[in-house]
């Protein structure tokens, strides 16, 4: 008779397989990527028109509440509240979290644009008009050189 393969004959070669398998991976492993640091002067992003409305909300319910000192139980209240504005409620939040937006923007926008620029030098680049000087002086010479043709 043939003696066919046992369930531990199987997972005894299973098991030394997956020994060596594991052994090999972990010389072949590549370090792990660290974070890049984050950059301290580089603009928070505005809060949206919830977060503005909350800020308001919660000076008001720690007023009306001043043993309360659950964060959950203040930002329930807030959601529901907010749930339950209507639209024209809800404008002057929006509008605010609009004009905190065009300004980060802005900040944004310089702060991208300083850190192409070459960091310190950006703000004296943004004096001087885009063209190198010596354009500027070559520009200056064709323009004499025509006047003087004429």
């Amino acid at each position: 008779m043939k003696r066919g393969k046992s369930k531990a004959d199987t997972t005894k070669k299973a098991d030394t397989r997956l020994s060596v398998k594991k052994g090999g991976e972990r010389a072949t492993k590549k370090p792990r990527k660290t974070k890049a640091a984050k950059d301290p002067n580089k603009p928070k992003r505005p809060p949206s028109a919830f977060f503005v409305f909350m800020e308001e909300f919660r000076k008001s319910f720690k007023e009306k509440n001043p043993n309360n000192k659950s964060v959950s139980v203040v930002g329930k209240a807030g959601g529901d509240k907010w749930k339950s504005l209507s639209e024209a409620e809800k404008a002057p939040y929006v509008a605010k979290a609009a004009k905190l937006k065009t300004d980060y923007t802005k900040k944004i926008a310089a702060y991208n644009k300083s850190q192409s620029g070459g960091g310190s030098h950006a703000a004296a680049d943004e004096d001087e008009s885009d063209k190198s000087k010596s354009e500027v002086n070559d520009d200056d010479e064709e323009e004499e050189g025509t006047e003087e043709i004429i």
